[in-house]
Parts: structure tokens; C-alpha cells; sequence
């Protein structure tokens, strides 16, 4: 999909405040609901929620064409979501240097890291109201396979949760050096210092975790 496309420092594949925000996306909803309302916290602002029962059976999916691929090749993914207090979770399909496609699956509702050779399983740690969530897709695939990222094939998004922005990048960007509408805009500064805090804990849990991955990995190449 975006192969063939000039793909700089930012690509965005889904902004809540877009005409058609789920214009490359498949949604499902069952026993539940995707729509656009606004948010509160960051000045009512329209946002995507997801919110089902089932977290399996209400998500959104790109590329919408099952058996395409997103083709990114910027190994940074971010995604601003809110907790809503209810199970979350979300997949991403990777392609590497073996020309194998693995599937890295984290949830909220996980307590322990499962690795197998064509997806990994971890828990995923999220703090009150918005998160600022990132990944390092070209270490995650060194950290656990040994192989070197070459693109995202498919991001999928499943309930509940709100969504702001997903986007991919070629490198972490501190929130000063994003452009206005890739940042979380709060209502007051007392609450974006505060969820600034809550990012850099979360990221600091997020390496932890990746480093549980690759000793989970390693017990498991023992284990062979």
C-alpha cells in the first residue's frame, strides 16, 4: 500500500480528526460500537472509539484488503490511545529479512510474555486516561528472532479503547519536535506534565518488558 510511496520521517495511517478517518481500515463491530465523539481531555477533540463485549469481535484492521500490505518500512510505531478501563488489545503484523511475517500481540489483560516463532504474546501496561504508546519494531524483531525488520505488513486495533493518531516513524521524537496535531493537546498544563510523566514511566515499563521478551526468548532457545 505504502511501498511505493516516499516515506519521509512521519506517516500517518489514521487521525480521528481526518474526513475519512478509516479510509484504508475494515471495522467489525459485534455487541458493540465504532464511531467518532469528542473527548474532554484533550479539548474536545474528536477522537475514535472502540468500545464491545468481546474485544475480538470489535476491532479495525489495515490494510482493508485481507491479503494486502501496509508495506512501511519506518521501523517506529505510535499509537495515542486512552484507557477505558476495560480489556484492550492490539496486533501487529511485521515482515523480516527471513521473509517470514511475525505477529506481535499485546493485551492488558496478559501477565506474562509467550514468544513462539511466528508471534509473541506480552502484557501490555497502561496508565489513567491518554497514553502516548511506542514501538521499536526493527529492535523487537533483533530482540526476539535475531532477523532485521523490513516492513509492517498490518496494524489491528480491537476494543476498548479511544483513538487519536497511528503513526509511523524513523526515529522517537520528543513531543516538542512533533508537529500540533501529532501531539496530545490537554486542557490545562498541570494535566500534560502530568500525562508527559505518565508517558516516560510507560515507556520505561515498555523497555522492561521488551526485556523480558528477549529473556523469555533466550530460555526458550535453551530450552531447544
Amino acid at each position: 500500500m505504502f511501498r511505493g510511496v516516499l516515506q519521509s520521517e512521519l506517516l500517518s495511517i489514521l487521525y480521528s480528526c481526518g474526513s475519512k478517518p478509516l479510509a484504508i481500515w475494515e471495522s467489525k463491530a459485534k455487541n458493540g460500537h465504532i464511531k467518532r465523539l469528542t473527548d474532554a481531555d484533550i479539548g474536545n477533540s474528536l477522537v475514535l472509539e472502540l468500545t464491545g463485549t468481546n474485544v475480538a469481535t470489535t476491532y479495525i484492521t489495515a490494510p482493508a484488503d485481507p491479503h494486502a500490505s501496509l508495506g512501511v518500512k519506518l521501523p517506529f510505531v505510535c499509537m495515542l490511545i486512552k484507557n477505558l478501563k476495560k480489556y484492550f488489545s492490539f496486533e501487529i503484523t511485521f515482515l523480516d529479512d527471513k521473509n517470514m511475517r511475525r505477529r506481535l500481540r499485546a493485551s492488558n489483560y496478559q501477565s506474562a510474555v509467550r514468544v513462539g516463532p511466528f508471534f509473541c504474546n506480552m502484557p501490555l501496561a497502561l496508565s489513567d486516561g491518554w497514553n502516548q504508546i511506542q514501538l521499536n519494531l526493527a529492535d523487537f524483531a533483533r530482540r526476539a528472532y535475531g532477523t532485521t525488520y523490513v516492513e509492517c505488513v498490518r496494524v489491528q486495533v480491537h476494543a476498548n479503547c479511544r483513538i487519536r493518531r497511528i503513526y509511523f516513524s524513523d526515529h522517537l521524537f520528543s513531543e516538542g519536535d512533533l508537529p500540533a496535531s501529532y501531539r496530545l493537546q490537554h486542557s490545562d498544563d498541570a494535566e500534560l506534565a502530568k500525562q508527559r510523566q505518565q508517558q516516560h514511566e510507560q515507556m520505561l515499563q515498555q523497555q522492561m518488558q521488551q526485556d523480558m521478551l528477549l529473556q523469555a526468548q533466550q530460555a526458550n532457545a535453551a530450552v531447544a
